[in-house]
């Protein structure tokens, strides 16, 4: 059977066989059987500690230089070239050690062909079993390449369950997010069906406080400040933000003046603002009116700094 007529299969077994059969007569010459055995492993574990040593000084390299500070206010890493290092990485370190054990069976003098069509088979039961795996990576990967997310970004996945989190890391299995309980959540890449980006790293929620008639507005929207201030220093961890107080505007079709609060929170905790801080601004503002009512603190929400 001439070079033409071998199968794709055949020809991919025969180059590899020529590949492992080059590289064994090239390093080996001299050495006696059991000199050659021992030699392979060693070069093979030297040749994997060169590999991870090199490995772990450019993802030194890449998350230095790439290093940036996140919305959330911490530093984060860019994502794409350490996940494409480290698949790079164990895909050289399988290389090697595929290589090195075909020489070793060559020595024991065992046919190559039989090693790597038994490798194929192998491979191929493998991959069926590992459909959920190869699914994994290349979400993985598709998720890391069109920037449907970075790390440090605010985001919710919708799939087998919706998780809201800030994204620590995208790997080539899982995607880990950190979500408002500090728990760390490792979420299979397979299940992401849909991915929702808080661009500004949270939920803007806007408090229109309208002012007392015949109050100062000066003394009533300091007492605004001090209720807001206090609110960001007892619920930090979900108020992510100082709170932004703009100065006392006129709603010129009612007639009334309100200050406006705009609060960054952490997304789905909405009530916090409606509940907590509508109450105590009620009670604050009745200090200066008695009839004052909590509708007269009115909460909306945009994803989107406006003011």
């Amino acid at each position: 059977m001439n070079a033409t007529n071998i199968p794709p299969e055949s020809a991919l077994v025969q180059t590899s066989t020529n590949l492992i059969t080059s590289v064994h007569s090239l390093l080996f010459q001299h050495e006696t059987s059991t000199s050659r055995i021992l030699l392979i492993i060693a070069l093979a574990i030297v040749a994997h500690l060169v590999v991870e040593v090199v490995s772990r000084i450019s993802g030194w390299i890449i998350k230095k230089s790439h290093a940036q500070k996140s919305r959330l206010g911490f530093v984060t890493h860019q994502p794409k070239f350490i996940t494409l290092l480290r698949l790079l990485t164990n895909t050289i370190t399988s290389l090697v050690y595929f290589i090195a054990i075909g020489m070793i069976l060559l020595e024991c003098g065992v046919d190559l062909r039989i090693y790597l069509a038994s490798a194929s088979v192998i491979g191929l039961a493998i991959s069926f079993g590992s459909q959920g795996l190869v699914q994994d990576m290349v979400i993985g990967l598709t998720l890391i390449f069109s920037d449907a997310m970075g790390v440090g970004d605010m985001v919710e996945i919708a799939g087998t369950v919706v998780v809201v989190g800030r994204v620590e890391e995208i790997g080539l299995r899982f995607t880990k997010l950190v979500n408002l309980y500090n728990q760390i959540i490792f979420i299979p890449n397979r299940t992401i069906a849909n991915v929702s980006r808080f661009p500004s790293g949270g939920v803007f929620a806007y408090a229109d406080i309208h002012l007392p008639q015949g109050a100062e507005p000066e003394k009533t929207t300091q007492a605004v400040k001090m209720v807001a201030q206090g609110m960001w220093r007892q619920f930090n961890a979900i108020i992510l933000a100082e709170p932004v107080i703009a100065p006392a505007q006129s709603a010129y079709a009612s007639g009334w003046n309100f200050v406006r609060v705009q609060f960054k929170i952490w997304p789905g905790q909405g009530s916090l603002i409606e509940t907590v801080f509508r109450q105590q601004m009620t009670s604050t503002m009745k200090s200066f009116d008695p009839n004052y009512a909590d509708w007269q603190v009115a909460v909306t929400y945009r994803t989107l700094e406006t003011f």
